[in-house]
């Protein structure tokens, strides 16, 4: 199922879109018009920058599972595999497998991105690296919920349309880009208890001194907690259909 899922993206190149151009588009507007105001100028608010959009980028990208299994159970295609000889599973987790190479194409060409514009992470390969892998563990975690919004709404745009009212305001309301001390003081409170600043924060102590903090025990966490509640939920949805 892992290995339909990469044909699928190979004869649809614009399932890369959103891990490609957005990326690319983000870093470099975000930094030549916020980084002056936020951080006094582009290479001061790098650091602060390119884990907010690795960050943001995954989240954004883990949507689009749930909107392919949607559109397949649309099409019919789940009918074939009630007859074929495979776990239960596999029709929701082999698509989240193959979606593992999207995360890992947003979170690179992020890094990559900010390299080209002057970011110079201080945690070099090692904890870019470590970077990369708590970004993509977390989304791949977080598809989970989509997956099962997927089982459970009538239509790919239902999916599509709850999971924006979902991540825009976790990904817009943490700390990925502006420092928690700038915001009001109520804010900050509401910025500190999202999860997503936990990973913005966890990310950026990887990237940028090679640490790994306290931030990412509390990530991995809030992800196997999303995995535990999600993972049997998704399945129930799924056998609703059998």
């Amino acid at each position: 199922m892992a290995w339909r899922a990469l044909k699928k993206m190979r004869r649809n190149p614009e399932q890369f879109f959103d891990v490609t151009i957005q990326p690319l588009l983000f870093t470099a507007m975000f930094a030549y018009i916020f980084g002056g105001a936020i951080s006094g100028g582009v290479s001061a608010y790098l650091p602060v920058l390119i884990p907010g959009i690795v960050a943001q980028t995954v989240l954004t990208t883990c949507m689009s599972t749930g909107v392919q299994l949607r559109e397949d159970m649309e099409k019919g295609v789940f009918d074939r595999f009630k007859s074929l000889p495979m776990a239960r599973i596999a029709p929701l987790a082999g698509p989240m497998i193959a979606d593992l190479l999207r995360y890992l194409i947003a979170a690179g060409l992020t890094f990559v991105a900010g390299l080209i514009i002057g970011y110079r992470p201080g945690g070099g390969v090692v904890g870019v690296a470590g970077a990369m892998v708590l970004a993509i563990v977390t989304g791949w975690s977080l598809a989970w919920i989509f997956t099962w919004l997927g089982t459970i709404t009538k239509s790919a745009k239902s999916v599509q349309g709850i999971s924006m009212m979902i991540l825009f305001p976790l990904a817009f309301r943490s700390n990925a880009f502006v420092p928690v001390q700038t915001l009001l003081n109520w804010l900050a409170d509401l910025v500190k208890v999202n999860p997503v600043s936990h990973l913005v924060s966890g990310t950026c102590a990887l990237a940028n001194r090679g640490v790994i903090s306290g931030e990412v025990g509390w990530t991995l966490l809030a992800c196997a907690v999303v995995i535990a509640v999600f993972a049997p939920l998704s399945m129930r949805g799924y056998r609703r259909h059998l």
